[in-house]
């Protein structure tokens, strides 16, 4: 399959463009049945006289091309009718009946606030023109009303609150909250490009709109990304400042698969500058080795990583409540654990060579013995809850 995407060096070409790439060099197998043979990137620094040549052989379009921030309002006209009629017009020229796909926006309703949107009006204008091609020539059109999108190489201070604010909040700038009840619905990059594989794939989301709501509808002449976001810019900006803060915190906010926070976590980071994407733990060192916390979570407990030294014992405490697993990643260890008022010892040797993790029961004194005369042991551990230094649940004994 070949495959033309207009505006392939914007935000949503981009990603597209390099997961399409993946597939064609069979590094993506998650999409067995597409075959990508070719990728035609065409941009607005592209040589005009290639969009021929593309359109006379491609399998499907992605129109992504369109203007967004024009010096003139007539630019929106221009940019996003003007060259989606030239993009029709070459590949009826050309006799290719391939389907093809429109980037298209929410305030082509032009309802409530989009009601004198000029932007709106050219997207409008170009829907328009999409669905007269295809019933002109008998072809596939897939037309889509984005929402506000966000992710990974959103360019920020131009059309994307999201990009703006996690540019600004990872490097330490200002960001302006006029109303922080006010609510957007979003849609993220990894989705967007998951529903533009399954079109590409004969297998879209269809929908109606009531309003500026897509409601599902297989035999609706709009397509729609099933999966959205509705969140306040005042939640955005909360979640990024927790964000901005576990480096110090150590903390890692629960974080539900596919949902909205796991989502901007992953945008926020992709904005970090080159000083933050590494940060400094706090290593308690001893004549013994060391012991360091790595992360914490909200409610699943703690990791961390303890290093002993050749011939040292660790531990030699017990706990009521909590627990632990320990897990030797290098070098050799013996840990014993004795239940508390009895004799009774349970052993295990354990290495770096073989890692098996290990629970430190409750009401078990237990320690870890470095069995090399010459090596580092290194031991990570998880506790099931943080260590609180008022109530630390820690009473030392020996095994």
């Amino acid at each position: 399959m070949k495959v033309l995407v207009t505006g392939a060096k914007g935000f949503v070409g981009q990603n597209l463009v390099e997961s399409l790439k993946n597939l064609k060099d069979n590094k993506d197998r998650t999409r067995p049945e597409l075959k990508i043979e070719e990728i035609y990137e065409y941009d607005k620094e592209t040589d005009p006289n290639l969009l021929d040549e593309y359109c006379k052989t491609c399998d499907f379009v992605f129109n992504l091309a369109g203007v967004n921030r024009p010096k003139e309002n007539s630019e929106f006209m221009e940019g996003n009718f003007g060259f989606a009629s030239t993009l029709l017009d070459t590949l009826k020229k050309n006799n290719n009946k391939c389907p093809v796909m429109l980037s298209s926006s929410i305030q082509a309703t032009l309802i409530g606030r989009y009601a004198e949107s000029d932007y709106g009006k050219s997207k409008l204008e170009g829907e328009n023109l999409f669905f007269n091609y295809a019933k002109e020539n008998n072809s596939k059109v897939l037309v889509y009303r984005f929402t506000n999108l966000f992710g990974k190489w959103c360019r920020p201070n131009y059309n994307s609150v999201v990009a703006t604010f996690c540019n600004n909040i990872a490097n330490d700038l200002e960001i302006q909250v006029n109303d922080p009840n006010a609510e957007l619905e979003l849609c993220y990059i990894d989705d967007v490009v998951r529903e533009m594989l399954d079109a590409l794939d004969g297998k879209e989301h269809h929908c109606h709109f009531d309003g500026v709501t897509a409601i599902d509808d297989k035999d609706g002449a709009y397509c729609y990304i099933p999966t959205t976001h509705k969140v306040t810019l005042g939640e955005i900006v909360e979640l990024l400042n927790v964000f901005k803060e576990q480096p110090n915190t150590l903390i890692i906010p629960e974080i539900k698969n596919n949902s909205f926070a796991k989502k901007l976590y992953s945008t926020y980071l992709s904005y970090l500058p080159k000083e933050k994407v590494k940060f400094e733990l706090k290593m308690n060192k001893d004549d013994r080795g060391s012991f360091t916390e790595l992360l914490k979570t909200e409610n699943c407990g703690q990791f961390s990583v303890n290093i002993s030294k050749p011939g040292i014992t660790k531990g030699q405490h017990w706990h009521h409540s909590k627990w632990e697993f320990f897990m030797v990643v290098s070098g050799c260890a013996l840990i014993e654990e004795r239940k508390v008022g009895t004799d009774e010892v349970i052993s295990f040797e354990v290495s770096g060579d073989k890692i098996e993790a290990v629970h430190m029961l409750p009401g078990y004194t237990h320690n870890i013995k470095n069995l090399s005369d010459t090596e580092d042991l290194v031991t990570v551990m998880w506790a099931n809850e943080l260590f609180d230094p008022n109530h630390p649940d820690t009473y030392g004994m020996e095994v």
